[in-house]
């Protein structure tokens, strides 16, 4: 594991503004707007090129769909995005045009939206994207990489526990988990709990770091340098422990980044995140 130095001031002291990215951001309300239409561009450039296939269900609720955007030539393999927004908010349309750059390095790209709070429970979530990446699996031959920011990498670090079933398992090589959340037990103490619905057995329950491995597991945490100071003890967190379980685990942090800029990288062919999930 790459080293990545961490030094706490303290107890955590109060525990949303450990958590609250947006206060900590000064313009972090011009991102959304700006994500979405960078996203709807993108779509109608691939929709165009016929590279493009878009709601593609993998289950019955309204939110249980997908889109799929195709490399030029036959897909290395099927990289995915889960995004994030704390399990309650934002879908797949957000977030698009962070497949360009799995997409340059010949990775089919599946970005899904879920079930949000409160109408399901996290517990719920994690099952709704094992349905998906099933589902999605079919469609795409080869290695499978998983990508998820905040909420969206605690979903796909859960896809990398022993206890979750998943058919397509043995296909993911490598899982990189953008300043996830990777213990929820300090989430009881938010306000957001209140959407949340998070009680101690199902924060314990749903927290990777408290989770064993498959075995051949390959993490990846990244993290912004200029995040919240608990997110980046998240991103240690998992790595460490998983280390001393067998899995193969790295962690590094992007100097410049904070939490909302961080996942922007992956639009680049040829950032470190981007490399790190679709590089060799």
């Amino acid at each position: 594991m790459q080293a990545v130095s961490w030094v706490t001031g303290g107890a955590l002291g109060d525990s949303d503004r450990a958590y609250d990215n947006l206060g900590a951001i000064p313009d972090a309300k011009t991102y959304p707007p700006r994500w979405i239409a960078a996203a709807a561009a993108f779509r109608e450039n691939l929709v165009a090129q016929g590279r493009a296939r878009l709601g593609l269900p993998y289950g019955a609720g309204p939110r249980h769909a997908y889109d799929l955007f195709l490399p030029e030539g036959v897909p290395a393999g099927l990289a995915v995005f889960v995004h994030g927004g704390y399990w309650k908010a934002f879908d797949r349309s957000v977030w698009s045009h962070l497949a360009a750059g799995p997409l340059a390095h010949g990775y089919a790209v599946a970005v899904p939206s879920y079930t949000l709070c409160p109408e399901a429970r996290i517990a719920d979530i994690t099952t709704e994207i094992a349905a998906f990446l099933d589902r999605a699996s079919a469609e795409v031959a080869g290695p499978i990489r998983l990508a998820g920011h905040s909420a969206g990498g605690h979903l796909v670090s859960r896809m990398l526990c022993t206890d979750v079933a998943l058919a397509c398992a043995g296909r993911i090589d490598r899982v990189v988990s953008i300043s996830g959340v990777h213990d929820l037990r300090p989430l009881l103490a938010t306000a957001m709990n209140e959407t949340l619905r998070l009680d101690p057995e199902e924060a314990r329950a749903e927290s990777p770091a408290l989770r064993e491995p498959r075995s051949g597991t390959h993490l990846i945490a990244v993290a912004g340098a200029d995040e919240l100071p608990e997110f980046l003890r998240q991103n240690l967190l998992l790595p460490t422990i998983w280390h001393g379980l067998g899995a193969r685990t790295e962690a590094f942090e992007i100097p410049g980044r904070h939490h909302l800029g961080v996942v922007e990288d992956l639009a680049d062919p040829g950032s470190p995140l981007t490399r790190a999930l679709a590089g060799g």
